[in-house]
């Protein structure tokens, strides 16, 4: 197979939270890679953004909006996709929020607006955009877990219970869909700094903790993700499936770092 079985032209993806942080650097690898692309959001001026990019780079893309919280709009998703690019080979299900809070302090309401995302939306995608591919017998989802799918982190409750159900959902999924050539891996990013978790990083105990555990003493780079990524999506991970994959800086491996 070689190094062309990293390539991905003639593919369509379709990365649902792919107009900012992590999920557009997955996106952008993507097209990079040769894939035409769907990066849909909620805001329709991120997603005509992340779509122009995609543009630059030579490939297709639709400027469609979707909330995962919404099963109607990503059913639509579905179907305005496969109307004007013919199929769906390949989704990213990279959508998510996060609080912390002390968990005694969490509202149920909190606690079920994180799950409703994260872990339900990433559901709600897969059962849509699964059936299409079980159908044409050909998939690749990439779900987007966390470090904290595998370890615990401080008063992130929530976040990471709807993580560690990503990774659970994502087993299941794969031993389901194995038969039909539908492979379900995650994505289990180290520490990256994003929009989403700056305030969490930037001149904090916590970031500096997080620099003392990471081997490489340094956050990620959204790009350093993107190779994972395109991995997962191509055929060179056609017997790949069921796994979650870090991309940390060798966090998870770390003990005693000095």
């Amino acid at each position: 197979m070689g190094y062309q079985g990293l390539e991905l032209k003639g593919r369509v993806a379709v990365v649902i939270g792919g107009t900012s942080g992590l999920g557009r650097a997955i996106m952008l690898a993507l097209a990079e890679a040769g894939a035409d692309v769907v990066p849909t959001s909620r805001r329709a001026d991120q997603v005509d953004a992340a779509a122009r990019e995609a543009e630059a780079r030579g490939r297709r893309a639709l400027r469609l909006t979707s909330d995962v919280v919404d099963r109607a709009s990503l059913e639509a998703l579905l179907e305005s996709v496969v109307r004007e690019l013919g199929k769906v080979d390949i989704l990213v299900n990279a959508a998510g929020r996060t609080k912390r809070i002390p968990t005694v302090d969490l509202t149920e309401k909190e606690w079920n607006d994180i799950i409703e995302t994260n872990l339900t939306g990433t559901l709600r995608a897969c059962q849509i955009f699964g059936r299409h591919m079980i159908e044409r017998r050909y998939g690749r989802i990439i779900n987007i877990g966390s470090l904290t799918s595998l370890i615990s982190m401080h008063e992130v409750a929530a976040y990471a219970a709807s993580k560690s159900g990503v990774a659970s959902l994502t087993k299941t999924l794969a031993i389901e869909w194995a038969p039909y050539g539908v492979c379900v891996n995650a994505l289990v990013p180290g520490v990256f700094r994003t929009a989403l978790n700056e305030k969490l990083l930037d001149g904090t105990a916590r970031g500096q903790e997080f620099l003392l555990r990471t081997p490489m003493k340094r956050f990620g780079k959204p790009e350093e993700l993107g190779g994972a990524a395109v991995f997962l999506a191509s055929d060179s991970a056609a017997f790949v499936t069921g796994i979650t994959l870090p991309v940390d800086g060798g966090f998870l491996a770390s003990g005693v770092n000095q």
